[in-house]
């Protein structure tokens, strides 16, 4: 058996927002939610994954969006990496779907509670080794909740998991364990298997059980995505030289007075380690030809 990854936005979509995926997400939720207890009994999957409908990469299939019994508004996202103002985008979202509730002239009585679960694949908070972190409104000196808990924060970050097959003891691990570690698959492990939910969820994410078309999109897709997360890494990485270069410059100049553009372009040729030493060792030169000979053994 081979299985694509959850983690791609596309074959998220699929698993977990299908027509066929009530009772995988109401499993998913309870465990992420409440813990395991069996709080969701029945919810409604909005705007279901269509496999006849989705054969454009300009599409998006990141969210899921689910009501429950009592009305209460579940968005669920599937993010790879990290972007600008993230967080803020995930407030806004859940403050959304909050707000489109009401039409002119509705009653604020007629608002159900949105909760926000987001599933990272980087660690968003350094303050706590959790892997699920949960945030409502509450007084901030006493801490007492808000009387009415309409808006709740949900955030799974997958690296900061780090159990094995063996160590998965609550139904949320091993949901966890699925979303990261299912491509690594080659069977359904007892583990899993012994959660029906979990071992549907495998069959959907069963390659052997997808056609063509769909597993070349999962692949395009998942192309896509370390592309992304590849640019982003390589954006990080040049604001690091940058700084690095402005950094250097302003320590030779405060040293040395003007620096010649030779030199100068000499610098900005340097990879991030170069900048890194050089901003060191330059505390040791006593004259531009001291830099002059440290560049040289650099080219």
């Amino acid at each position: 058996m081979r299985f694509i990854s959850p983690k791609v936005d596309y074959a998220f979509k699929k698993i977990f927002g299908s027509s066929q995926s009530q009772e995988i997400l109401i499993s998913f939720l309870n465990a992420i939610i409440y813990s395991g207890e069996k709080v969701i009994q029945s919810l409604t999957i909005i705007n279901p994954y269509n496999p006849g409908q989705v054969l454009s990469l300009k599409e998006t299939y990141l969210d899921v969006k689910a009501i429950l019994a009592d009305g209460s508004i579940v968005l669920i996202e599937m993010q790879i990496a990290r972007v600008s103002a993230f967080s803020k985008r995930v407030i806004y979202n859940v403050g959304k779907a909050y707000t489109n509730q009401l039409g002119i002239g509705e009653d604020y009585f007629s608002l159900t509670p949105v909760i926000g679960v987001t599933i990272v694949d980087f660690i968003l908070f350094n303050q706590t080794p959790d892997v699920i972190t949960q945030f409502v409104f509450q007084e901030k000196t006493r801490k007492f909740a808000y009387p009415d808990p309409e808006l709740q924060l949900i955030f799974i970050e997958l690296p900061k998991f780090k159990k094995s097959l063996s160590e998965l003891t609550s139904l949320s691990d091993r949901w966890i364990y699925f979303i990261k570690e299912a491509v690594t698959l080659d069977e359904i492990p007892e583990r899993l298997g012994e959660v029906s939910e979990i071992e549907l969820a495998l069959n959907m994410a069963n390659q052997a059980n997808m056609t063509v078309e769909e597993l070349e999109l999962v692949e395009r897709r998942a192309m896509m995505l370390q592309d992304e997360r590849g640019r982003l890494t390589y954006a990080k990485e040049e604001g690091r030289v940058t700084e690095a270069i402005a950094l250097v410059m302003r320590l030779l100049k405060k040293r040395f007075g003007e620096i010649s553009a030779v030199i100068t372009s000499q610098i900005e040729n340097l990879s991030i380690q170069d900048l890194e030493n050089l901003a060191e060792d330059l505390l040791d030169f006593k004259n531009l030809a001291d830099l002059e000979k440290w560049l040289e053994r650099r080219i």
